[in-house]
């Protein structure tokens, strides 16, 4: 089996650390490359920057259709999924979608946590999109007094607040580029915590083991 990830932006540094996340994940049978997108802005912030994101994925797509049996885009707002999905055959899994659907699996309800205040309508509208706003316990952005800290202490302070103030029972990490912290945050905390590189790996996997792809009868019929 082989696996492209798309880093929908063109970090260099962000694209290594998922494709590391990866290959710690998956075994011998599968491999997955993880490709940042040409021209792409360094972070996808604003829907702009998924719209100018969006050339590039799209080639990305289009010209490693053959060669891979499925595709994951890793941006948790899943930029251009809808695209995405439409112009392939192949199974595509947004890191988004992927980790919100599964930690309402497996608690009573999720909290989302996010990098900045500003994304936080932004996954609030995604969420009711994947129809969850009933599993919804927050979405939250570190606070002030927590902004200075090192990242992995930042986001546990901002999820414990969830779990104590909101009642989170399943912690969902926001960004791509928050991978790699879900184990020891997990371990401090004492709930899941959903690293989206991995839940859309568990997804795709799955699916293309099991033969089976994203409906082209109406929705994302593209003829």
């Amino acid at each position: 089996m082989k696996i492209l990830i798309i880093n929908p932006n063109s970090d260099l540094e962000m694209t290594q650390a998922i494709q590391e996340t990866a290959d710690a994940f998956v075994d011998s049978k599968v491999q997955v490359i993880c490709k940042h997108t040409p021209d792409a802005p360094k972070f996808i912030e604003t829907y702009e920057d998924q719209v100018k994101a969006a050339p590039g994925m799209i080639k990305l797509t289009r010209e490693n259709e053959q060669e891979f049996d499925g595709f994951i885009i890793a941006c948790h707002c899943d930029p251009n999924l809808d695209t995405l999905k439409e112009i392939t055959k192949k199974p595509v899994v947004g890191i988004g979608e992927a980790s919100m659907k599964l930690a309402s699996m497996l608690g009573h309800s999720f909290s989302v946590i996010s990098m900045t205040e500003q994304s936080i309508p932004n996954k609030e509208a995604l969420i009711r999109k994947y129809h969850l706003q009933d599993a919804l316990a927050s979405v939250r952005s570190p606070d002030e007094k927590h902004k200075n800290l090192r990242d992995e202490e930042k986001y546990f302070e901002t999820a414990k607040l969830a779990i104590e103030q909101d009642k989170a029972e399943v912690i969902v990490l926001g960004c791509a580029g928050m991978t790699g912290l879900d184990k020891n945050l997990e371990k401090k905390l004492g709930v899941p915590v959903l690293d989206g590189v991995i839940c859309a790996l568990i997804i795709l996997t799955g699916l293309v083991t099991y033969g089976i792809s994203t409906s082209k009868i109406r929705r994302y019929n593209s003829s």
